[in-house]
């Protein structure tokens, strides 16, 4: 992306020991793999520095720093704890942020102890992320729309859908995406995470022991947090996920159809090369299939 900044170690170093002298004895290392939004280095053993790439990531920031402390109290696993908020200097146009580090390893299936358990501990993180007061930022471009409606991604989508006619079945994947703009979220906004990747979700021992990044999050429609549905989750996992979630908040086929949408939206874009690398195991042709297979079994919304 134009304008995407390369930040190195030498310059967190610096703003580290400027800005916050107290910490100027512990090291600064990058981390093994990186976001895109943000670029991560650790500091010291228990806390990483988070710097946005872009000024399109900014907004992050600030809403992190102030929601992520209220969230924390109604979540069943522990998600960062912002530490510190840094100022732009040395040549770093933005603000950023320390927070205490987080043990665990991104989520792999095979390093899974028990997929189906860990579906359920994912599906019940959500529900209590729903449950919470729902006293923040309403989805828009600052969060890519996360939680918004997915007619904003029409016109992108329909051209993705006209490149790739004659690669996969176009025509089906319309009626997924026709399926899911049918619907809307008819319940007061609830609070999403947003980016839902394997990234994002850490592991210890086998088991869902945390969940980060929450710089897409937003108060509106839950859909877009069920796409881990086919980009992770197969077989039983995928099945107990959604029975919890029926269970628990009675989700319906509206929004597993608006998940769908989600889905097929972002595995498109990759496909044409518009998209990031998608954050899972699975590449985007694969998910465009589990998609339109699900989509076929189920039905209109």
């Amino acid at each position: 992306m134009a304008g995407r900044l390369t930040i190195e170690a030498e310059l967190v170093r610096r703003l580290v020991d400027s800005q916050f002298p107290d910490w100027a004895d512990q090291p600064v290392r990058p981390v093994e793999r990186n976001g895109w939004d943000n670029t991560t280095f650790r500091l010291g053993e228990d806390k990483k520095v988070r710097l946005p790439t872009a000024a399109s990531y900014v907004p992050q920031v600030e809403k992190e720093w102030r929601f992520l402390p209220m969230l924390a109290s109604h979540l069943p696993l522990p998600i960062p704890a912002p530490l510190a908020l840094g100022r732009p200097a040395e040549g770093y146009p933005y603000p950023w942020s320390v927070y205490r580090w987080i043990e665990g390893e991104p989520a792999v299936f095979e390093h899974l102890a028990d997929p189906v358990g860990f579906a359920a501990d994912l599906a019940q993180f959500l529900l209590a992320l729903q449950r919470a007061p729902a006293e923040g930022p309403p989805a828009g471009a600052d969060n890519f729309y996360r939680g918004g409606a997915l007619s904003v991604y029409d016109a992108e989508t329909r051209r993705c859908l006209d490149q790739l006619r004659g690669e996969i079945d176009a025509g089906a994947a319309g009626r997924v995406w026709e399926g899911a703009l049918a619907t809307r979220w008819q319940r007061p906004p609830v609070w999403v995470h947003g980016d839902i990747a394997v990234g994002n979700l850490l592991i210890r021992n086998g088991k869902l022991s945390a969940v980060i990044d929450f710089g897409s999050s937003a108060v509106g429609d839950p859909a877009c947090d069920l796409v881990i549905a086919w980009t992770f989750l197969r077989g039983e996992s995928r099945a107990a996920f959604k029975a919890k979630l029926a269970a628990g908040a009675g989700f319906d086929e509206a929004i597993w159809a608006r998940a769908r949408g989600w889905a097929l939206w972002k595995a498109l874009l990759i496909c044409c090369g518009h998209g990031s690398i998608l954050p899972t195991e699975r590449s985007a042709r694969e998910v465009i299939a589990a998609v339109l297979d699900e989509h076929a079994e189920n039905g209109p919304a």
